[in-house]
């Protein structure tokens, strides 16, 4: 993977890291309830839920590029759509309710490992999205186990870095999130759109 190409993807995934998901949302309900230290065991399994579908995702993309070298130009525009779509539903999405569900969620750590564990691989997609947007980054001309690796190393461990962040602010963030969450879609659905139209064509 080319330097450019590394600090586009690094930014892409920080702005995705930074939209509203189960887990993010997992996160900040447990880092209001139970401090951002127990959290740390959600943030945990959520990531290894990541790991496992971004495997899976470059699994399937790697078996595709396989087979035509025209299946990754395909495979970008396809997933572009796919961003699109996903940004214009966001945009539409009703405001971010947090509530107190989890109220008398259990605080054990083996608990809230498992439950972000659960909340990242009980989302089919997830895996989706992580079809739609790899690709967007691959250079099929450099080694793909190895352009693999680096990106979901670099995809998890953003998205550890934000999710704990989430956490640690979960009182500031919430009422805010809960106050102004229409205008947060929106933002994040415009972002959705705008790379769902540009990363096809970058090169």
């Amino acid at each position: 993977m080319a330097l450019h190409t590394w600090l586009l993807y690094l930014v892409a995934a920080l702005g995705l890291s930074l939209t509203p998901g189960p887990n993010s949302l997992l996160v900040l309900t447990h880092g209001a309830l139970h401090g951002h230290r127990k959290t740390l065991y959600t943030v945990a399994g959520g990531a290894l839920g990541f790991l496992a579908l971004i495997a899976l995702s470059m699994l399937g993309i790697g078996a595709l590029l396989q087979t035509s070298a025209q299946a990754l130009t395909l495979l970008k525009l396809l997933g572009g759509a796919y961003l699109v779509w996903l940004g214009v539903q966001l945009w539409r999405a009703p405001a971010i309710q947090l509530g107190a569900a989890a109220a008398g969620s259990d605080a054990r750590a083996s608990a809230l490992l498992r439950q972000g564990l659960l909340t990242a691989i009980s989302n089919p997609k997830a895996l989706l999205f992580y079809g739609a947007f790899l690709p967007q980054f691959i250079d099929p001309a450099r080694d793909l186990l190895t352009q693999f690796i680096v990106m979901a190393l670099v995809f998890v461990a953003v998205e550890c870095l934000v999710e704990y962040l989430l956490a640690l602010l979960a009182h500031r963030i919430r009422p805010a999130l809960e106050r102004l969450g229409k205008r947060f879609n929106r933002a994040c659905g415009g972002m959705f759109v705008a790379m769902g139209l540009a990363l096809p064509m970058t090169r």
